[in-house]
């Protein structure tokens, strides 16, 4: 009989024992994220509709300055809420934002340690490859342990998908910078510290930004598939559409999905580049 690696049961052993040792901290983090994310989800609701959409029209301008597509974002917000789709949406929308905040506030600083560190770079990278050909459906296997179904579980597995683009698009965007003007500022007697604060982040700012918007998209794809530990918002009506083979539902909440997959991803595009301009 041919010898096979226990790898399965290695990995399961790996996650029953950090189960085991830090509940205690899981328990305490999903406390506070969940009650973040309820008061945020609260918050966006008890806004009536049509405040909501006009504000969300207004930011969309002030952020892009583009006409077109304030109109789009105004329409896309008020078609959701015609098919009542609206606490499912703005349930989505808070799960998207709290995940990408945690997505950045890790990928960010970790994506600059590689850039500079080069042993770092050496581990993070492959870590990175590793991830993101991962299948999207494994990363929910070792969310359920630790938080249980719900949508802490779905915040979990949604910051570990969609981190990768941030560290690694960050530290492209570092390793980017001209080295001439690199050699020019340690010409100058720059710190370590000062050159990457008023260089190098700024002159990455562009690719950095490239990465923000990569890692908010695949955390609305994440979130969607989620719904299935229960995540809700539109992808639980997705999923709730297939269950129950109405897919008049299932197209309604799809396109409820792409509207905010197509604002989001626009809005960053064009703040990106206008932060570009001098």
């Amino acid at each position: 009989m041919q010898y096979r690696l226990p790898i399965g049961q290695g990995i399961e052993a790996g996650i029953d024992f950090l189960v085991e040792h830090l509940s205690f901290a899981t328990k305490a983090i999903s406390v506070v994220v969940e009650s973040a994310l309820r008061m945020l989800e609260n918050g966006m609701i008890a806004v009536p509709e049509p405040v909501f959409i006009a504000v969300c029209g207004a930011l969309v301008w002030w952020l892009a300055r583009d006409r077109r597509l304030s109109l789009f974002a105004i329409a896309g917000l008020a078609l959701i809420w015609n098919m009542g789709l609206w606490e499912a949406t703005m349930s989505t929308v808070a799960l998207v934002l709290v995940a990408t905040l945690f997505a950045i506030m890790l990928g960010i600083p970790l994506g600059i340690f590689a850039s500079v560190n080069t042993i770092a770079y050496r581990i993070i990278m492959p870590v990175l490859d590793v991830m993101q050909t991962m299948p999207a459906f494994v990363y929910l296997i070792p969310a359920i342990p630790f938080f249980g179904l719900g949508k802490m579980a779905a915040i979990f597995s949604t910051v570990i998908f969609s981190m990768p683009p941030a560290i690694r698009l960050t530290c492209l965007g570092i390793k980017q910078v001209p080295y001439d003007l690199v050699e020019c500022a340690e010409a100058f007697g720059t710190s370590r510290w000062q050159r990457l604060i008023k260089l190098e982040l700024p002159l990455a700012r562009s690719t950095i930004l490239a990465g923000v918007n990569q890692t908010v998209m695949l955390a609305l794809s994440m979130v969607v598939i989620a719904s299935m530990i229960g995540a809700k918002g539109l992808g639980g009506e997705v999923w709730k559409a297939i269950q129950r083979l109405q897919m008049g539902r299932g197209f309604e909440a799809g396109i409820g999905i792409v509207i905010v997959a197509i604002i989001l991803d626009r809005v960053l595009q064009k703040a990106g580049k206008r932060g570009n301009q001098p």
